[in-house]
């Protein structure tokens, strides 16, 4: 499953952005990271393993950067960053990370990411990389 939070403040702002799509399995890290995206203006989609992140990926609305865990359910990040790119509408949105793994980095590298982040996340350094992307 997945949530779209919107926040009610400054829509009318945000209307030209796109949206972030955090894919997460640990929910109170997810929402964390949708907080603080959301308060710097940003649209956040949320999906809590790749399966539910590739549905999101093919709806309608349009993304700038994926914030991709390697870790989790159903569908981890190294098969979802498979099957993204493999389909052409979504194979070219950027993938940036998140990882408490030690060898993260090696992973993202592998996997064709901007960068990896480790957990706990740096959020100034989280928020450059979307500053640049979206």
């Amino acid at each position: 499953m997945f949530r779209e939070q919107l926040s009610t403040d400054g829509i009318d702002e945000m209307a030209d952005h796109k949206h972030i799509l955090i894919v997460e399995d640990e929910a109170d890290f997810r929402a964390g990271v949708a907080a603080v995206l959301e308060g710097a203006g940003y649209r956040v989609i949320e999906a809590e393993h790749g399966e539910a992140a590739l549905r999101s990926l093919r709806s309608a609305s349009e993304f700038c950067l994926i914030l991709l865990d390697l870790f989790m359910p159903v569908m981890n990040g190294w098969k979802f960053r498979a099957e993204q790119q493999q389909d052409p509408q979504i194979a070219n949105i950027p993938v940036l990370v998140i990882s408490a793994a030690p060898d993260a980095r090696d992973h993202g590298a592998d996997l064709g990411a901007l960068a990896t982040l480790s957990k706990p996340v740096d959020f100034g350094t989280l928020l450059d990389y979307v500053n640049r992307y979206c």
